[in-house]
């Protein structure tokens, strides 16, 4: 990562943890009342060259099980509160941890799950090749409502093109979308579909 990125990063993390507290303390003080313990929700995610770590987000779901004992499907787990906080992507808040940890950017492909690795072309695998960020070129231009191979071309660009100007761009462009709540979902999807390899 670039030292300009890097102290860019660390030093708006501090600066945006410090404003948004009040607005962290109030979101766990009504996940833990609406949605229950534990507040945060913890995964391991693929991280700079594939590496593992774990991300840190606001818990939007339920553990809700089936008769079978196995969790419901993540639309029959996702509460209100829960579609209310990802749509104003408040649940993505604790990652200024991951920032400030240097598992994270604040501009960079979005870190998805380590079940995707073994499913990405050579080529899509590229995404990989810089930090994994809070928002990113893929979600200024669709975000969750764009297909699978467009937001990976979407993340090789950003690898490819990436500058200091493109990242201020993308956090403008970040909080515009935020506003209006664009591309929250897929069509038809509470939740983001699966990615199943290429067809």
């Amino acid at each position: 990562m670039p030292l300009s990125k890097r102290i860019f990063d660390l030093t708006f993390a501090l600066i945006a943890l410090i404003i948004l507290s009040p607005v962290l303390i109030l979101t766990a003080i009504f996940v833990r009342i609406f949605i229950g313990s534990p507040i945060l929700f913890t995964q391991q995610r693929p991280g700079y060259k594939g590496r593992p770590f774990h991300i840190y987000k606001f818990r939007s779901m339920t553990n809700r099980f089936a008769r079978d004992g196995s969790l419901l499907p993540d639309a029959e787990r996702l509460t209100r509160f829960g579609r209310i906080l990802r749509s104003l992507s408040l649940d993505e808040l604790p990652e200024l941890f991951n920032i400030l940890r240097g598992e994270m950017s604040f501009v960079g492909p979005r870190p998805l799950l380590m079940d995707y690795l073994p499913l990405y072309s050579p080529e899509q695998m590229r995404r990989h090749d810089v930090m994994p960020g809070l928002t990113g070129w893929a979600q200024v231009n669709g975000r969750n409502a764009i297909d699978w191979p467009s937001r990976f071309r979407m993340d090789v660009w950003y690898v490819d093109n990436w500058s200091f100007w493109l990242d201020i761009r993308i956090i403008f462009m970040t909080v515009s979308k935020v506003v209006l709540r664009e591309g929250v979902n897929q069509a038809g999807q509470s939740t983001v579909e699966y990615f199943k390899g290429e067809q």
